[in-house]
Order: C-alpha cells, then structure tokens, then sequence
C-alpha cells in the first residue's frame, strides 16, 4: 500500500471452499491454513508490487478481533519480519480495516463521518472522528448481522456461506412475511438480531413448505430497516452528512441499494468496492499507514486480542 491509498498489490489467499464442508469457519482448520499460506502469500504480494522488503516503511499485521489462532499467525509472522528487517511494527484493528477499506476505493474520502460495520463478527455503528479516533455510538448486544445471515442460511438449508446465499435467493422472492424487530427503550442505538433470526428458523420448522425465497427477501427486508432505523437516529444525534459502508455484509445487494435511499436526505454515502467488504490485506494496510503516521509503534510485545475493542 502507498500513501493509504494506492495498492500495490492486495493477494487474497480463501479458504472458503476448505470450511464450505462443514458449514462454517473451523478455527484449527484455519490457523492451520494460515500458516501455510502466510509466507508465500507474502511473496507474492511483495512480487507483484514490485517492492523489496528493505523499501517497506511499516509491517501492519491485524491483532484482533477475530479467531485468536489465525490472528497469531499474522501476528507472529509480522513481528518476525519486522524484527528481522528492522522495520517498524504498526498493529491494526480488524475493524478500524474496514472503515480503510472506503479509503481505497473513494480517494476524496476523509473523516468525519458515520460508519455502518456489518459483518459475520460485528454489528456497530461508529462515529469516525479522525483516521486513529472512533466512538462507537451503537452495536448489536446478541448475534452479529452476518452471524444472523449464516445461521438462517444453514437452517433453511443453503449451507455455507449463508450471506451471498441468501442475497441469491432473496433475488427471487417477495418480501410479503411480517418478521419482528427489537427496539430497546430510551436513547440507545443498539441492535439485536437474535429475534428475527429465531424467528426465520421457527417458520422454517413450523412451515417446512415455506417459499425459501420470500422468507430470506423478508429477512433480509426487515434487518435492513433495522439498520436504517438507527443510522437516521445517529444522523439525527451527531449531524453528520456522510454515511460509509464496511464489512463483508456490505456487500449485500439488498442493503447496498437500500441505503443510497438516504441520498434523498441529503445523505452522502460511499460504499467499499465489492472485492475490499470482505477480509482482505490492502485494507489492514490503508489503515497500518494511518496509524503509522499519526506515530503508533508497537514493540515484539504486541500479541493477538480476540476481543479487542476499536476504542
């Protein structure tokens, strides 16, 4: 990455078809998977730059949150190169990643703004004050939205990976199914999807014979005002003008299409390029660099934090 905006080389190694056998992510199986790509992956991305390691400025592995045995992988790997090379250790925030991601692919992009993080791990709504400065003005306080895609995507029978399934299918139904939201009580923006997924999969049970299309058309309808809802009460509470997209369910087609209605509001949204939504190294970088130069060094103590929060 160049500038935090320019990539040079971005190899994206999937190991989706490795845990498409047993209808989610395996941890073993991934840490495993990681440790095997992690080095000519690396290789390659230098190759394809057409950059050596002694021209490299920083090395910006992600430290959570995320599966802790893949996190130490890349982190291990990073601190190695980084002390080998002696190169400065730069850590990134696999969220704060996402929000880089409409970085890369809107170069006139710059904070303050709203950032909607939807993704199988998290669900928030983040007050992006400055490239390193974030509020979290909002989350899900039981399952993640793309957790919620996944699990109605194994119930009804789609398998793995549920979020592009069920956008797939959704395609080809109607939205005609009254689904519940949950709304909490006093000045909160937080979310919670774990009702109409049980809800989804109680149908499902209850109706076998329910049109699969119409149901996800309905799930996704209905989670998608769910996250409009709270995005206007933010824009409402800080005043902000520009909404961004992040995470792998941003790039449903449904959401995406969804929220440019807010351009009728005077709304300003930006949306990541479909191939920078989901995991992905130019992102980490574009967000390493800010970090970088805003004088975050880390030292060969810096360790995975499956947990970690973004402030």
């Amino acid at each position: 990455m160049k500038n935090g905006r320019e990539v040079l080389s971005n190899i994206i190694d999937t190991q989706i078809p490795i845990h498409e056998k047993y209808g989610g992510v395996v941890p073993e199986l991934a840490s495993r998977n990681h440790i095997e790509a992690i080095s000519r992956v690396t290789k390659k991305a230098l190759e394809e730059a057409n950059v050596k390691l002694e021209n490299i400025d920083a090395i910006t592995p992600t430290y959570g949150p995320g599966l802790v045995g893949a996190l130490l992988v890349g982190v291990s790997y990073a601190k190695a190169l980084a002390f080998a090379n002696n190169i400065p250790l730069v850590g990134v925030n696999h969220i704060q990643g996402h929000i880089a991601a409409n970085y890369i692919t809107y170069p006139e992009l710059e904070p303050p703004f709203l950032c909607v993080m939807m993704s199988g791990g998290n669900t928030q709504i983040i007050y992006v004050k400055t490239y390193t400065e974030f509020e979290v003005l909002g989350k899900t306080r039981d399952d993640a939205i793309g957790e919620a895609f996944d699990k109605v995507a194994r119930v009804i029978g789609l398998g793995y990976p549920g979020g592009p399934k069920v956008d797939k299918l959704a395609c080809e139904g109607h939205a005609n199914i009254d689904l519940p939201k949950t709304h909490f009580e006093g000045d909160t923006l937080d979310f919670s999807f774990s009702g109409i997924k049980t809800a989804v999969i109680n149908l499902h049970h209850k109706m076998p014979d329910i049109n699969k299309a119409d149901l996800c058309a309905s799930f996704q309808k209905t989670v998608t005002e769910t996250l409009l809802e709270n995005v206007e009460k933010a824009i409402q509470k800080t005043g902000e003008k520009i909404v961004a997209l992040a995470g792998g369910v941003s790039s449903n087609s449904y959401i995406r299409k969804e929220f440019l209605t807010l351009g009728e509001k005077g709304i300003k949204v930006y949306m990541p390029d479909l191939k920078l939504c989901t995991d992905n190294a130019a992102m980490i970088a574009s967000s390493g660099y800010y970090n970088y130069i805003a004088g975050k060094r880390d030292t060969l103590d810096l360790n995975a934090i499956p947990n970690l929060k973004l402030n």
